[in-house]
């Protein structure tokens, strides 16, 4: 399992190279007073690099409420990436609740025929990829890191969702 988790872990530091309809940023849990967590803060700032390098001209934030209050994940990062993005390129998918959710609703705004790039955390990014690939025309991904032990538990965790999805046929 570990060297399982070690490879979703590289798999997902790639970099996208080219022009793409949207960078896509999958939410993640909020600090109790409302601000993105490390992971979600890390992701914004990944997609704000990806955003001024010219990758795509729009960023979407995904992300409903969850147990930490009443602002939404996507409201949070879109707060926090505001400082250094245009509004105009800024939109919000404020209702998911799962990966699953994160892809369908972007899809919506975006529309199937969208070439995306998915931020996650870099061991999130292969089932992140599989899952918007049903969504959308085309999908690449692009990983942030974070500190050593929250990354190895996350991946270890990871290890055990992608079996789960691929049980239940959702890759």
């Amino acid at each position: 399992m570990t060297l399982a988790a070690r490879g979703l872990d590289a798999y997902g530091q790639r970099r996208p190279s080219g022009r793409f309809d949207a960078i896509v940023v999958a939410g993640c849990r909020l600090m109790p007073d409302g601000r993105p967590g490390p992971a979600l803060a890390r992701r914004t700032e990944l997609a704000l690099d990806l955003y001024r390098a010219g990758v795509a001209d729009r960023i979407v934030f995904t992300g409903g409420v969850g147990d930490e209050g009443k602002l939404s994940e996507a409201e949070s990062a879109a707060r926090y990436a505001r400082r250094l993005a245009p509004d105009a390129s800024i939109l919000l998918e404020p209702h998911s609740t799962s990966t699953e959710e994160n892809a369908r609703f972007a899809a919506r705004l975006l529309g199937p025929e969208s070439r995306v790039v998915v931020v996650s955390d870099a061991y999130h990014v292969f089932r992140c990829r599989r899952v918007f690939g049903r969504y959308f025309r085309q999908v690449v991904g692009a990983g942030s890191r974070g500190a050593p032990w929250p990354r190895v538990k996350g991946a270890l965790r990871e290890v055990l969702a992608v079996a789960a999805y691929a049980a239940l046929g959702r890759l």
